[in-house]
């Protein structure tokens, strides 16, 4: 009877410690965490609870979904539908659409002011740049662009809107306050993603037609050079202190890095079969990337240079978002339909959790 009851006690105590190794650190009793993932198969919103790991809603927003991300200090999380013209918001704890703001024609991605009282957003199939109040969902100012905007970004400063006019293969600069044009500056053929330094001085474009990376000087006001790649890029990940820019580059298999100091490309990492989307860690000292072609994450300690063994995960990985403990790295797997959750510490997977069809974007918001 002893040993029965030995048995059961420690049984008892390892259930215990595997729950609180799958909880993260930072939930305590009423604090819900939370991944949101958009769907553009099936126009909707998984909610994923990151403590019981399983599906607890799904949000019908619209056609075509994308760009789902976290409204700055705010319990809403803010995308679009391409298909649909629009602006979809959802309020977290209510766990329901609470707007939809027509912008125009071909939306992709929200970017907000550092407070989150403003948004912006360009419609690719309009040539207009939107802004929204944020506080009472209503567009407040419009402007017009060159031919297919891709993203609208406000730079750090908060003063400027850049904006990328794909089929113009401009990049156009406007005042953040008025929405009046700064400048039109000519980039590599066909620009879409845009990142910025931290001192708002520079900005990197990627364009995907001519395999290059344009270095723009914001305070000049032009071009400094076009920067070759090994083939097109796919995403751009900036380390913190503005120092090195990361360019995955599939066709090559491995990663660009890029000296921002001196706008040249200063080495080359070989790292998997089609490195695609990527994260930092909040230290900047290991970045993840995802690899659709192989079913796996990449971790890499980029101050070392060095390529860990990889995760396996679901089919056709792509979008990878740590949580705000740094302790899971999330990764929606467009193929397989789940969103993978792998414990950092230890580069295991935990499970794969079903979310809807062909999973896009995600963001995760604590509250």
């Amino acid at each position: 009877m002893r040993l029965i009851l030995l048995a059961t006690a420690l049984a008892a105590l390892a259930a215990y410690q595997v729950a609180r190794e799958f909880r993260p650190s930072l939930l305590e009793p009423n604090v819900r965490l939370r991944a949101y993932v958009d769907n553009s198969g099936d126009g909707t919103v998984s909610v994923v609870d990151l403590a019981s790991l399983s599906t607890v809603a799904t949000i019908p927003v619209g056609p075509s979904p994308s760009g789902v991300r976290q409204r700055p200090t705010q319990k809403e999380l803010w995308g679009v539908s391409t298909e649909g013209g629009y602006v979809w918001v959802i309020d977290a704890p209510a766990g329901k659409v609470s707007a939809r703001i027509p912008v125009g024609a071909a939306p992709f991605a929200v970017e907000f002011s550092a407070d989150g009282r403003r948004a912006y957003v360009a419609a690719s199939g309009a040539n207009t740049l939107v802004e929204i109040d944020a506080a009472s969902k209503q567009v407040i100012g419009r402007a017009r662009t060159g031919r297919r905007p891709w993203l609208a970004r406000i730079t750090p400063d908060g003063r400027t809107i850049l904006v990328t006019c794909r089929d113009d293969s401009t990049l156009q600069m406007f005042d953040a306050q008025s929405l009046a044009p700064l400048a039109t500056i000519s980039v590599a053929q066909h620009p879409e993603g845009v990142v910025v330094l931290p001192d708002s001085s520079e900005a990197f474009v990627s364009a995907t037609d001519a395999h290059q990376v344009s270095a723009v000087d914001l305070v000049r006001r032009v071009l400094l050079a076009n920067l070759a790649l090994g083939g097109t890029p796919a995403d751009m990940v900036l380390k913190p202190d503005g120092g090195e820019l990361y360019v995955t580059v599939p066709e090559s298999h491995g990663i660009e890095i890029i000296n921002t100091s001196t706008a040249e490309v200063a080495e080359s990492m070989l790292v998997g079969l089609a490195p695609t989307e990527g994260t930092l860690s909040s230290a900047a000292d290991e970045l993840y990337l995802s690899d659709p072609a192989a079913g796996r994450i990449l971790p890499i300690t980029i101050n070392l240079r060095l390529v860990r063994p990889p995760i396996d995960v679901g089919h056709q990985p792509g979008t990878c978002r740590l949580d705000p403990s740094g302790e899971l790295l999330l990764v929606a797997n467009h193929g397989s339909n789940d969103l993978a959750v792998i414990r950092v510490r230890t580069s295991n997977l935990l499970t794969m959790v079903p979310v809807g069809s062909r999973p896009g974007d995600l963001a995760v918001l604590l509250f």
